[in-house]
């Protein structure tokens, strides 16, 4: 093959008859990556590359897929989501969502060999159609990536007013924390902000009687000596609960009022948890 990637149709045209292609492929020296397409290597990134093969001139990745080579990408897909100008013919492709941008795409970026919406567009573009609860840990990663800045978040957000669900996205790209590091920490602050609660401090530090750090809580109002703690999978293993045991001792006895709470409350009793915290605020 004259490259990574390469057509049926270039191939035949080249002078390589169909039993040679056939014979590479029953092999493994070549791999159908698309219809028609072909290549040497079997991964996402060969695929993509193949895909594009197929597409117009002037499709770009972006959403989830954007998302996911920029490296925030919190909200997988099985799909490769590609952005096409409105109008714009595009063929039937399984496993490809086309979006019509009702909104120009300057400046594309390469990743990957593919020409892909900058980071802030790709953000901004799923902030405004994913659920809240989806939204929010995206833009948390984004910034805690160092994919994009708010700044450029929120001067981003401008290009898009009149879109549908814009307001939702400026309203989570305030919101937007780069401290939080887990999908269910975005979604427990989020859920406490929407039930008209103080947004907390992720990742908040306590520190000893001589003021060194002893603990960081996964959220928590330190004004008023609250922890919040999401308790994932890791939090079953034995030592891990020894040294949950004795942590949780030395922050009763230093004040802290802690609350633990897992994805059956967070995705099945969220009002259980707003009325929780809601208590322990009003109760200093």
């Amino acid at each position: 093959m004259a490259g990574e990637i390469e057509a049926y149709r270039e191939m035949r045209a080249a002078g390589v008859s169909r039993g040679v292609i056939r014979h590479r492929v029953e092999q493994g020296r070549l791999r159908r990556l698309s219809r028609g397409v072909y290549g040497t290597q079997d991964d996402f990134e060969s695929h993509l590359r193949a895909i594009f093969r197929r597409l117009p001139p002037s499709a770009l990745v972006g959403f989830q897929t954007g998302a996911q080579l920029h490296g925030f990408g919190a909200v997988p897909s099985a799909e490769v989501h590609v952005i096409v100008p409105a109008g714009c013919v595009v063929p039937r492709i399984r496993g490809v969502v086309a979006h019509e941008a009702a909104l120009p795409v300057p400046r594309p970026v390469e990743i990957a060999g593919v020409p892909c919406a900058p980071a802030v567009r790709c953000a901004v573009d799923l902030a405004r159609v994913l659920r809240r609860m989806d939204a929010m840990p995206l833009l948390d990663l984004c910034l805690r990536s160092g994919a994009c800045g708010r700044d450029e978040l929120r001067a981003e957000v401008g290009r898009h007013g009149g879109l549908r669900g814009v307001c939702q996205a400026r309203q989570l790209v305030d919101l937007a924390d780069p401290r939080a590091e887990c999908r269910q920490e975005s979604q427990l602050r989020l859920l406490l902000v929407d039930g008209g609660l103080p947004a907390p401090e992720p990742q908040l530090w306590v520190a000893d009687g001589y003021g060194a750090p002893r603990y960081r809580l996964d959220l928590g109002y330190r004004r008023h000596k609250i922890g919040i703690e999401y308790d994932g999978v890791s939090h079953l293993d034995r030592d891990r609960l020894r040294h949950d045991r004795f942590r949780m001792n030395w922050l009763a006895a230093n004040g802290w009022r802690m609350r633990h709470f897992t994805d059956v409350d967070l995705y099945r009793r969220p009002r259980d948890i707003t009325a929780t915290i809601a208590a322990l605020l009003l109760n200093p």
